[in-house]
């Protein structure tokens, strides 16, 4: 019923960004060196404002430690959460991350665990560091759901809105959400205007609010998004109708709230001041 409505044109827009022979660079792996860069020279900036507990050459290092949490936990992610019974009968399928397949959730949880690493060995406040990353991760979120829509993958559901595009990819050939575009403006967009405002007045005073906050407006972001996205091919709904992305949403959504609700009691560090202070003494 769909396929006779009147649809906007999907913009035919070369995967590959540029390519020197055999070797092609892809939008997508652009759009993960964007997020990266940009979101390290602002958390820079981040941890050099006064009451941070965070210093801006901790930041420096972090990067390295961050980039391998995202690509490694994506990629187990999507194989644990999202195609685990393809994976277990070919195990080497999981190697070949050019063939796509990648998972936000995944992503988190190995950035989450490159910052206790880091916070263990540099002796950073745990909290603090976690916030900082927190304000610029919608960052990098933008920066991927638009590679997503670049790659025509993750559509939306059908419907007869005005603005339905139809996927190539797609072989049902169905007017659909451009969900994406959804996402890339909710998850990236308005959640980092939102952490912004939350910096300005004064939230990172207490560490672990920022998280906090970060975890609960994006599940809230996530859960409401889906309702507009075409599940995964392999899972589709789940029980209720609620799709894996609402469900894995709806634990950071409760560990947000309670990071939030405990941050009074976990004061901030200055630690540009202490640097401060030990240069004078010396």
């Amino acid at each position: 019923m769909f396929t006779t409505l009147p649809v906007v044109a999907f913009p035919a827009i070369d995967p590959v960004a540029v390519q020197f022979g055999p070797l092609a660079i892809r939008w997508y792996a652009l759009a993960y060196v964007a997020g990266i860069v940009i979101g390290w020279r602002l958390a820079m900036r981040l941890a050099a404002q006064p009451g941070s507990p965070v210093r801006p050459r901790e930041i420096d290092d972090l990067v390295v430690w961050l980039t391998l949490g995202i690509i490694l936990g994506g990629r187990v992610g999507y194989v644990l959460f999202y195609n685990f019974d393809v994976y277990i009968h070919d195990p080497l399928a999981a190697l070949r991350v050019w063939e796509g397949g990648m998972s936000f959730h995944g992503g988190l949880i190995g950035v989450v665990l490159a910052i206790i690493l880091f916070a263990r060995n540099r002796g950073i406040p745990l909290l603090g560091l976690g916030d900082v990353v927190a304000m610029v991760t919608p960052i990098g979120l933008f920066f991927g759901r638009i590679a997503n829509f670049v790659n025509g993958e993750l559509w939306g559901r059908a419907t007869d809105v005005s603005w339905a595009m139809v996927f190539p990819r797609d072989e049902a050939h169905l007017p659909r959400h451009p969900s994406q575009l959804y996402e890339a403006a909710l998850e990236g967009v308005v959640l980092f205007i939102l952490l912004m405002i939350l910096n300005k007045r004064g939230i990172r005073r207490n560490m672990g609010a920022m998280s906090g906050s970060f975890l609960i407006l994006y599940a809230a972001a996530r859960i409401f998004s889906e309702f507009f996205r075409e599940p995964d091919a392999q899972l589709g709904f789940l029980a209720f109708g609620v799709t894996m992305g609402q469900i894995l949403s709806i634990p950071m959504a409760l560990i947000g709230l309670w990071m939030l609700v405990t941050a009074k009691g976990r004061p901030a560090p200055d630690r540009n001041i202490e640097d401060e202070g030990e240069k004078k003494a010396a």
